[in-house]
């Protein structure tokens, strides 16, 4: 692992020291772990801290796209945390597949649900989360239960933004201290619109296929039978001029949309709680 910390502003350094003192005191932590440069950062340093007293677990459903889950695997082998995977079941609940406003809230509850089983079961004696700073400014219903479930978020605690993480990451070496956020594929549904898993497996493969194409960062939102690609906006012309429309209408066509569409507004972080 290459440092860099230097690159680092005093601040910043300030509270990588803290958060590291922190982890240290705690013990032996479970770290809920989606593999995003968030909750990989508490991984790390959990790790670098406590050793074999860390270990991260990652929920596994039909919302956690395939490449998701690969780069969560590889990421933690590359840390050298010992990871464990864990199926949740937040599809079977209604509370979840009606995808109402506080869906996330029952998604979290069944995450915890299981992380705090497990910790209490390996006797691993908190549970830590990537939550930060920023997390706290936008609609989370998640966090909240985080909080019921005793989850700490040392990131938030010590008032780590976003930029504070990449910037962090990018510090310590990490390859994927840019990695663009990937939230789950049920964000990709406006809510009261049902989620199953046939529905998340077309979100899935239609982004797929338009990575595959050279799109770094992108969103397929599903409503009803029409798809509506999300892409940043500075990557629009390189759309405009690769893509053959005839064969990608008929690629998403195939997967079960009936209307394909481009947002011209581009991808924007937080659209679907306007």
């Amino acid at each position: 692992m290459f440092n860099q910390l230097e690159i680092l502003s005093d601040e910043q350094s300030e509270k990588l020291y803290t958060i590291r003192r922190y982890i240290k005191n705690l013990d032996s932590v479970c770290i809920a772990y989606s593999g995003g440069v968030d909750s990989t950062l508490v991984a790390s340093l959990a790790f670098e801290q406590l050793g074999s007293k860390a270990i991260a677990v990652t929920g596994i459903s039909p919302a956690l796209a395939t490449t998701l889950r690969e780069e969560a695997r590889r990421q933690a082998k590359w840390i050298g945390v010992k990871h464990v995977e864990i199926k949740t079941s937040e599809l079977d609940q209604s509370s979840y597949s009606e995808n109402p406003k506080d869906r996330c809230f029952a998604c979290k509850k069944e995450l915890h649900k299981h992380t705090t089983y497990l910790s209490k079961k390996l006797n691993y004696k908190i549970v830590l989360d990537g939550v930060n700073l920023d997390d706290l400014k936008d609609y989370r219903p998640g966090i909240q239960a985080s909080k019921q479930a005793g989850v700490i978020s040392p990131l938030a605690k010590f008032k780590v933004s976003k930029q504070d993480i990449r910037d962090i990451s990018r510090a310590l070496g990490f390859p994927w201290w840019d990695k663009p956020a990937q939230p789950c594929l049920s964000s990709r549904f406006p809510y009261g619109h049902e989620i199953t898993s046939e529905r998340l497996k077309m979100v899935e493969k239609a982004e797929e296929y338009l990575k595959e194409c050279g799109i770094s960062e992108v969103r397929v939102r599903c409503q009803g039978s029409t798809a509506r690609i999300e892409i940043p906006q500075d990557e629009l012309k390189h759309f405009f001029n690769k893509y053959n429309f005839r064969e990608l209408v008929q690629y998403f066509s195939n997967l079960g949309f009936n209307c394909t569409s481009l947002d011209l507004e581009g991808l924007v972080s937080g659209k679907l709680n306007r």
